[in-house]
């Protein structure tokens, strides 16, 4: 059987893994947009975090494998279709993840100083897309609007030590943006409260441990919360303490301010705070700070709901960055999509009404998660079409052509795919220029020059 992967994100290599594993016959072709592999594990993830990234080392075993074949460089839905796959495959898996943003759909989110998320995360890791972003850093006091684990990575880039950043894979140019950064100040706000955020305690700890940096969270905020939390799952328990300690810690800089030292960077959560509008400057021009509305929770736990209470809070800030969910985009006309969930409709990854298409990860999830959710996720869906497979559900008696027939298309239209030796070029050339900057490596940003490297 011939299966096609469109997406080379941790979806599509362990869906392309559980795949080759457990069927000893099965050919595997991966497709990907941009020259290189691994979506957001090289885009997504901090800089900072370089032990989450070893993941590409089994990726990179899979795609060497003798019956796994990777393209990059190819556009699904534009230099070839999803039916045009389905006739060159037996079974075709969509595992492309979610490429756009949730708007926050209030007057003045697209004021200059209101960055997405997603944007600001794909400039400092290089991105392609996102490459000339050129945020506006020179306000002191930066908001950013979720309580999750991308907030906290934004929040903990703006005001890390530069010599930390260093050592990382962050691209040159963000480097060269944040040692002339005036923030000193980070706000993380939620519309709904303690009990409610979604980061995880490994990442807060890491926040609150920032060299350099105090946190500063309001003991107010926290009141009632350890009996409130007395029977909570073990994890938001210990997630809850650990906010409550901070929050009624004396920091020792405390000390060392009032002893006439400078002032450190600081960050803090705000919750239960809705925005409402973002607030032009006198000319107009840019973001000079935010309305938010105050909420109240109705219900508890996960479930519960952040109503308006009527009252209002301004807060000025020259720089808001909107964390409130990825989301995925219609990949092809011949694809059911539900746009409300932003999610193909499947179940166990088929997709429904289309026999033999599949999907993985956040496009059949929606994207929440972690790397390992995302791994279980898809060995779900690969699992899915192993039964297919067996139980004669795809029919593989007519022979498929795979990448051969796609090549044909792909060359009439006047695309040269990217191989995985190809990467493997790039990918020296990226280790190689680190090395010389005592980086693990400098990430080449624009497409053009990928392509120069391997000779397209």
């Amino acid at each position: 059987p011939r299966v096609c992967v469109v997406g080379s994100g941790p979806a599509g290599f362990y869906t392309a893994q559980h795949i080759l594993k457990h069927h000893g016959g099965a050919l595997v072709d991966i497709y990907e947009k941009l020259p290189v592999p691994f979506g957001l594990v090289r885009f997504g993830v901090a800089p900072d975090h370089p032990e989450v990234k070893n993941v590409t080392n089994t990726f990179t075993q899979t795609a060497r494998s003798e019956r796994c074949a990777y393209y990059g460089n190819v556009t699904v839905g534009r230099d070839v279709t999803v039916p045009e796959l389905q006739q060159a495959y037996h079974a075709v898996v969509l595992s492309y993840g979610a490429e756009d943003n949730r708007v926050l759909g209030i007057p003045g989110e697209n004021l200059p100083g209101v960055y997405t998320a997603r944007a600001f995360v794909g400039w400092y890791n290089g991105l392609p897309e996102n490459r000339d972003l050129k945020p506006d850093l020179s306000c002191d006091t930066a908001l950013i609007l979720g309580h999750g684990n991308v907030a906290l990575d934004i929040a903990r880039i703006l005001l890390s030590p530069l010599q930390l950043l260093r050592k990382t894979d962050i691209t040159d140019s963000s480097l060269a943006a944040l040692a002339c950064s005036k923030v000193k100040r980070v706000w993380l706000v939620g519309r709904r409260g303690p009990l409610q955020v979604s980061f995880t305690i490994k990442e807060l700890r890491e926040m609150i441990n920032l060299p350099g940096a105090r946190p500063v969270l309001d003991p107010a905020d926290f009141t009632g919360l350890e009996s409130a939390v007395k029977d909570a799952p073990r994890p938001r328990k210990r997630l809850t303490e650990l906010m409550i300690k901070t929050a009624l810690e004396k920091p020792v800089e405390m000390q060392a301010a009032a002893a006439g030292a400078a002032a450190p960077r600081e960050w803090g959560l705000k919750f239960q705070r809705s925005p409402q509008e973002v607030l032009p400057s006198a000319d107009g021009r840019r973001a000079r700070g935010i309305r938010m509305a105050l909420t109240c929770l109705e219900g508890s736990g996960d479930s519960a709901k952040a109503v308006p209470t009527g009252a209002v809070e301004e807060l000025e800030c020259g720089l808001v960055l909107s964390s409130i969910g990825y989301r995925s985009l219609p990949l092809d006309p011949a694809v059911p999509f539900d746009s409300q969930r932003g999610v193909i409709p499947n179940s166990s990854g088929r997709v429904q009404g289309v026999p033999g298409l599949y999907c993985s990860g956040w496009v059949k999830r929606g994207p929440t998660g972690v790397i390992i959710t995302t791994m279980n996720d898809s060995f779900d869906t690969a699992q899915s079409v192993l039964e297919d497979l067996q139980g004669g559900v795809l029919d593989i008696s007519p022979s498929r052509e795979g990448f051969g027939l796609v090549e044909s298309i792909l060359r009439s239209r006047g695309v040269r795919p990217v191989s995985f030796s190809d990467w493997e070029k790039i990918d020296a050339a990226e280790v190689a220029r680190g090395k010389a900057a005592g980086k693990p490596r400098e990430k080449i940003v624009d497409p053009a020059e990928m392509l120069q490297i391997i000779g397209h």
